[in-house]
């Protein structure tokens, strides 16, 4: 008689619910159903808070609008990456407040040549306060906070400066609506 051979099909099927039955019990014993247990696949931003009023921020600088463009962003952010709605002040279950303090404009890169500046930063600071219109508790309070994106004025590119803007008040809004996620 002859060896029997392994059947390989039969292996590899063995391999692969195996390998499922591993996968399954290591996600599941890593995850939590609370977030600040461990991993978790529940949301990370605070359950109680259902609305949250975003007024026009203040601006100490002399970048006339950016308030207003950082408002707008601060409330797409919190519209599209929160389960919040956003609402008028009177109606709001927390408010989101704060203030521009510095506006800076700075050269990443020069042209070897003619010393101009070829690359910039924009880098936007803020303080904020999020209360709790209930209760008045503050939740969040954060002060020079900041956030930069950059533009290449250089030829042959030509960026404006509102693309380095642009891009510094939607980072700066995904840093500040990430700081409201739940406490840790």
């Amino acid at each position: 008689m002859s060896p029997r051979r392994p059947n390989p099909l039969a292996a590899r099927a063995a391999c692969a619910v195996l390998l499922g039955a591993t996968l399954v019990a290591g996600t599941l014993s890593a995850c939590a159903t609370d977030p600040t247990r461990g991993y978790a696949f529940a949301s990370t931003y605070d359950e109680r808070v259902a609305t949250v009023a975003v007024p026009v921020w203040g601006n100490d600088t002399f970048s006339y609008g950016i308030e207003a463009a950082l408002t707008e962003s601060l409330i797409k952010q919190v519209q599209s990456a929160t389960p919040w709605r956003v609402t008028d002040a009177d109606t709001a279950d927390t408010t989101l407040t704060g203030t521009i303090t510095r506006a800076e404009l700075r050269p990443i890169s020069t042209d070897p040549i003619t010393g101009l500046g070829q690359e910039y930063a924009v880098r936007l600071t803020v303080d904020f306060t999020w209360v709790d219109n209930r209760t008045g508790e503050q939740l969040v309070r954060r002060q020079n906070f900041s956030a930069s994106g950059s533009f290449v004025p250089a030829y042959g590119t030509g960026e404006r400066l509102e693309i380095g803007e642009t891009a510094t008040l939607e980072e700066l809004a995904r840093e500040v609506v990430g700081e409201l996620r739940s406490r840790w």
